[in-house]
């Protein structure tokens, strides 16, 4: 599955409370930036995932959000929380967080 305009359409609506938000296809799924900087991204399967270190992260794992994994290990990027995924206001808060650690 390849990202489609649809799911580019559902990241930018998502994240519009941010302002404006630029995005480019790239590895197979979505990264999505703000002034530039990346700070979500988006995976073929849909899933969104945020840029987290440290405290963010924990925060985020707290929230029940799920660490991006590969065979080399963990990734610094976290899943949005589950409420945030249908809800712009919500998913923009962890998104201005994403952006105020990075």
């Amino acid at each position: 599955m390849s990202i489609t305009q649809d799911m580019i359409a559902y990241a930018h609506d998502l994240f519009a409370p941010l302002g404006a938000i630029t995005s480019r296809k790239m590895m197979g799924g979505l990264a999505i930036y703000q002034n530039g900087v990346i700070f979500a991204s988006l995976d073929a399967q849909g899933t969104v995932y945020l840029k987290a270190k440290g405290d963010f992260a924990q925060q985020l794992a707290a929230e029940g959000a799920q660490q991006f994994q590969t065979h080399r290990g963990p990734m610094a990027y976290w899943t949005l929380p589950q409420a945030a995924l249908d809800d712009p206001d919500l998913a923009s808060h962890w998104g201005q967080k994403a952006l105020t650690v990075l």
